[in-house]
C-alpha cells in the first residue's frame, strides 16, 4: 500500500486530508504546531502542551464516518460568557491527553482511537513552536511575532521563521517522511501552515533526503497573509524555503488557471514540477473533496511517469 504524508495545518490540511482519506493508502498527516490564536492560543498560554487546535481539525477530517457522535463532540464549540466560552470540546480532550502522556504522540494516537482516524496525526515537532515574520508596507519594515498576528497583519511578508530555530522533529515525524512514497503539501495558509515545514532543520533535510514524490496543491483564493500575491508567487516563495527539496507535480483548482496556464506552468517548472489544472472548486476558497481525491487518486495511484525520486 501507498504510504503519504500530508503536510500543512487549519483548514487547508482538513480539505486534503478529507480528499486522501478516500483513497486506499497508509495517510499520515504532519501538522504544524505554532497555532497561538483563539481557543489554542490561550490553552497554549496556560499550559505547556502543544497547541491542539489544528491537531483536533486533522482527526476530525480523518475520523471514521461511523464515529459521528465523537465527531461531533470534538467539534463542538462552547457558547456563553464564561471560561469554557469558545472553546472546541475536543482542544479540550486533546489537552487532557497531552497532560497525561509525556510523549505527545502516544496522546494523538490515543485521540485518533477515539474517533477512530483513518490515518496518523503526527506533531511536526513535539514542543511547542512560535512563528515570526518580517513584513514591508508603506509604513516601513517590522517584525511580527506569533502565528495568529502574522496571519492577519497587514503589509507583504518578505521572511518567515520559526523559533526555536534549531527545534526538533519529532522522531516518528521524521520515519514517516522517510518511509513515504508520497508527500503531499497544502492546500493552506501558505506562510504559517505550509512553509513552516520547511523550517524546521532535521525536517526540512528529511524530506528533501527522502525518495518520495511531491506534490503541492494551491490555494483557490488570497489570505490575509498573502494579499498580492500570485499563484506563480507562491511557488517561487514556496522553492525559497525548499532549498534541496524536489517538486513533482503543482495541482491548481484556480479557475484563472484552465484559461491562462502559462505563468504558473513556469513557476511549476522552475521547481522541475509539472501542473496540473483542474476544476476543483466547491465555492470561491473550498477545495471539491471529490474532485481533489479524483485528481490526488490519479497523481498518486496512476503515476507511472518516473522512477520515485528525491
Amino acid at each position: 500500500m501507498l504510504k503519504v504524508v500530508a503536510f500543512g495545518g487549519g483548514r487547508g490540511l482538513s480539505a486534503s486530508l478529507r480528499a486522501l482519506t478516500r483513497l486506499d493508502i497508509d495517510l499520515t498527516a504532519v501538522v504544524t504546531v505554532a497555532d497561538d490564536g483563539g481557543s489554542s492560543g490561550v490553552i497554549r498560554a496556560a499550559r505547556p502542551v502543544l497547541p491542539p487546535g489544528d491537531l483536533r481539525k486533522a482527526l476530525v477530517a480523518t475520523a471514521d464516518p461511523a464515529r459521528a457522535e465523537a465527531v461531533a463532540l470534538f467539534s463542538h464549540r462552547f457558547g456563553g460568557q464564561d471560561f469554557l466560552t469558545g472553546h472546541p470540546v475536543g482542544n479540550i480532550v486533546l489537552t487532557s491527553l497531552l497532560e497525561r502522556h509525556d510523549d505527545p504522540v502516544v496522546a494523538l494516537d490515543a485521540a485518533a482511537r477515539i474517533v477512530g482516524s483513518r490515518a496518523r496525526i503526527l506533531p511536526m515537532s513535539c514542543t511547542p513552536l512560535d512563528i515570526e515574520a518580517d513584513l514591508v508596507d508603506d509604513s516601513g519594515s517590522r517584525t511580527i511575532l506569533g502565528q495568529h498576528d502574522v496571519a492577519v497583519a497587514d503589509g507583504n511578508v518578505k521572511d518567515v521563521r520559526l523559533l526555536p530555530s534549531d527545534a526538533a522533529a519529532c522522531p516518528e515525524t521524521l520515519q514517516a517522511v522517510a518511509d513515504a512514497d508520497w508527500h503531499v503539501f497544502g492546500p493552506g495558509s501558505w506562510y504559517t501552515s505550509v512553509i513552516p515545514h520547511l523550517l524546521l532543520p532535521d525536517l526540512r533535510e528529511a524530506i528533501g533526503a527522502s525518495r518520495a514524490r511531491r506534490i503541492v496543491v494551491l490555494n483557490l483564493s488570497e489570505e490575509k497573509e498573502t494579499d498580492g500575491l500570485t499563484l506563480s508567487g507562491h511557488l517561487d516563495t514556496l522553492r525559497r524555503y525548499a532549498e534541496g527539496v524536489r517538486f513533482h507535480y503543482v495541482v491548481s483548482g484556480d479557475a484563472r488557471t484552465l484559461v491562462d496556464p502559462g505563468s504558473l506552468n513556469s513557476a511549476a517548472q522552475s521547481l522541475e514540477a509539472e501542473l496540473v489544472a483542474a476544476d476543483l472548486a466547491a465555492d470561491g476558497v473550498t477545495h471539491d473533496v471529490a474532485a481533489l481525491a479524483a485528481v490526488l487518486g490519479n497523481l498518486l495511484i496512476d503515476d507511472r511517469s518516473g522512477e520515485v525520486g528525491g
